[in-house]
């Protein structure tokens, strides 16, 4: 069943443009909160956001819509999307909703939600949600005596801070360590360096002044220029770059090399083997991740298990199978026994007490395999993807081949939270990647006929 409003992670559009409006939130708000009450107790729903402009009007909206069902609601205000699935569990909501495009630009926004059990909706759930949002008539409102009430709740960051602190071993600190932490002038703005200060750490703070407009604009996770730069110049010992929303984390080491997620999950993984806490068959990762690491898990005798791309999905995976550690490579880390989600801080941390615990550098604990080469390319598209031309179906399947044979593999996707054809290409040698990718990327967007 083709689904209306959701993608591959919550709904997501340009901010003020169908399905980001007033209207569909005001109409999720009703939906949701009407199939995801529990009856043994009083329905709420806990709020929160990043720093987005339009995240004050999709807020409203949706609390519009949630207190003409009945549902009370707690508004936290800025705070990371990992913290509402810890919250909502905790505050014992029926449900969680965070309010954020994550890594994209303020001119988006998006909308998340979490169950009670802490953890994002099913596609089951969210197509239960989309079929009453279709349906207004069949939602009953609350009667005035009934209407929710709604209420600003005060200690959800200290909480978060708390709970993200207690991932460090008890006994140590961050004493002697400089962090530089870039928040993306998003959701951690205040919590991130307020974790790494009370551990002990000399804290360099950047992307901390958020203006509704700046978040991920020249900082945070994907745009590591600054960080990189910051962490040369104050000598530090590690940068810590989250995004707009807090669930992916990318590292710079002390040389000023970025360090993405794959080597982020390899890290962790090669401690939790040593110290026997890894759970499952392996680590849980998707079709992005490096093929050094699948081979890196090997030679550890443990494995790698592929999924789709997309956080939610490498949870469900992680479920099923009993993991603990999962990601992608963008940096989404997966640690079960902390989150239900990618969590930038306490990946972090787990990073940290790595460093601290064995005496290591941050290359040295970073740097774990040698990575194949692979190349990407993002294809920006106006109406229907280009995937679903036959004469371009092709064309990809002619470049599977062409790589295949050189002993590679492509990827080539289409975007769940924007219009982008995304291209990977992987394999040891580097020119012809390229020139794979280039040709099958001007096949994409008409430039061209696709040479066989």
């Amino acid at each position: 069943m083709t689904r209306r409003y959701f993608g591959t992670d919550g709904i997501r559009g340009e901010a003020n443009t169908w399905p980001m409006t007033s209207e569909v939130a005001m109409a999720l708000g009703m939906a949701a909160g009407s199939l995801m009450r529990r009856s043994e107790h009083k329905p709420h729903v806990i709020i929160g956001k990043d720093t987005r402009q339009s995240g004050y009007m999709i807020e409203f909206a949706l609390v519009s819509g949630f207190t003409a069902v009945g549902l009370d609601v707690k508004i936290l205000g800025p705070i990371p999307t990992p913290a509402i699935g810890l919250l909502t569990r905790s505050l014992r909501a029926d449900l969680g909703v965070m309010i954020s495009a994550s890594h994209n630009g303020y001119h988006d926004n998006g909308i998340k939600l979490f169950g009670a059990d802490g953890f994002k909706l099913s596609d089951d759930q969210e197509r239960a949600i989309e079929r009453l949002m279709d349906k207004p008539e069949k939602i009953q409102r609350a009667s005035p005596t009934k209407v929710g009430q709604v209420r600003s709740f005060e200690d959800s960051r200290g909480r978060y801070v708390e709970y993200a602190k207690g991932v460090f071993p008890r006994g140590r600190t961050l004493e002697g360590l400089r962090i530089v932490v870039d928040c993306a002038n998003g959701a951690a703005y205040k919590t991130a360096p307020w974790a790494l200060w009370e551990l002990g750490a000399d804290v360099v703070e950047i992307g901390v002044n958020p203006n509704g407009r700046n978040i991920n604009e020249g900082c945070g996770s994907t745009n590591t220029r600054l960080l990189r730069e910051t962490v040369l110049e104050r000598r530090a010992d590690i940068g810590i770059a989250l995004d707009g929303d807090a669930d992916r984390l990318i590292i710079i080491d002390e040389r000023g090399r970025e360090i993405d997620g794959d080597q982020i999950i390899a890290s962790i993984a090669r401690d939790r083997i040593a110290d026997g806490t890894l759970r499952g068959p392996g680590v849980v990762t998707t079709i992005m991740s490096n093929l050094g690491l699948e081979r890196y898990m090997e030679g550890l005798g443990s494995t790698l298990v592929r999924t789709g791309v997309g956080d939610r999905l490498v949870v469900q995976k992680m479920r099923e199978l009993d993991a603990n550690v999962g990601g992608e490579q963008s940096g989404h880390i997966v640690l079960l026994d902390y989150a239900t989600t990618g969590d930038g801080l306490v990946s972090a941390l787990s990073v940290l007490s790595s460093m601290v615990l064995s005496g290591r550098t941050a290359s040295e604990t970073l740097s774990v395999f040698d990575p194949m080469p692979q190349v990407k390319k993002n294809l920006r598209y106006s109406g229907a993807s280009p995937l679903t031309d036959p004469a371009m179906q092709a064309a990809v399947a002619r470049a599977e081949d062409a790589i295949a044979a050189q002993g590679g593999r492509l990827v080539v996707r289409t975007s769940g939270t924007e219009p982008v054809v995304r291209l990977m290409a992987e394999g040891e040698d580097t020119a012809k990647l390229t020139a794979l990718i280039e040709e099958l990327g001007e096949t994409l967007q008409g430039r061209r006929a696709a040479a066989s």
